[in-house]
């Protein structure tokens, strides 16, 4: 059984379809990166497949079942938007995803914390937007989930940040389970990625093996997407 199915989903909004028959599978164990532009559907997909959003038809599987309480359990949600309640403090937002989630692994956080130099008595409010986004990273990687999906993880801080959140995200995830990147910042994250998913328009155009797709294309991952994007 697949992790995540998505068959034939498609969600529009009055008369605009965002969406159009995106059928896709996302097997255990694997980073896969989600692709596209700005504007192309992304966010709209992940929205759906945490069961924020209602397709307007076909069909969401996790672990072979509809989205709900039981997926939300074991899928861990970075949105590409600040949530945090911006009047705690980080040790505060640490209480509140300990007793909120089961599967939160408070020692693992406390550790992040350490190592991305996050002081524990900061009010959320006094923090930049770079440090909120460590922050919410932290939180999110600190739970043993079976599917991770992060939206735009690394917009928002520095070149030397993003290589400790990569390799943040690596060591941090369950063993058999996966990780959903989408950014535009290809470049920075194609070094971790096992698959693809390149999406336009709200279709899927491109799926597969990363490695594959760079060894029949001749080039990086960044370029073949510079190449079908006209970048």
């Amino acid at each position: 059984m697949e992790l995540l199915e998505c068959k034939r989903l498609c969600k529009s909004y009055d008369d605009k379809q965002i969406l159009k028959n995106i059928s896709l599978k996302v097997p255990r164990g694997k980073i896969i990166g989600l692709l596209g532009k700005n504007g192309t559907g992304k966010t709209t997909l992940i929205k759906l497949i945490n069961d924020l959003l209602t397709p307007t038809s076909g069909e969401i599987l996790i672990n072979g079942k509809k989205p709900g309480i039981e997926s939300k359990e074991i899928i861990a949600y970075l949105p590409e938007r600040t949530y945090l309640d911006r009047e705690l403090t980080v040790k505060e937002a640490i209480k509140y995803f300990e007793r909120f989630y089961k599967n939160f692994d408070s020692k693992k956080a406390n550790k992040l914390l350490k190592d991305l130099e996050l002081d524990i008595n900061t009010k959320i409010s006094k923090m930049s937007k770079g440090m909120q986004e460590k922050l919410q990273l932290i939180l999110v990687m600190s739970r043993n989930a079976e599917l991770y999906i992060l939206d735009e993880p690394l917009g928002g801080v520095d070149p030397a940040t993003r290589e400790y959140i990569l390799d943040t995200i690596l060591s941090n995830f369950c063993e058999g389970a996966s990780v959903i990147i989408s950014t535009h910042l290809i470049s920075d994250i194609e070094r971790i990625l096992d698959e693809v998913i390149f999406i336009d328009k709200g279709e899927i155009i491109v799926t597969g093996s990363a490695d594959e797709l760079r060894n029949k294309e001749k080039a990086s991952i960044d370029e073949i997407f510079r190449r079908y994007f006209k970048c």
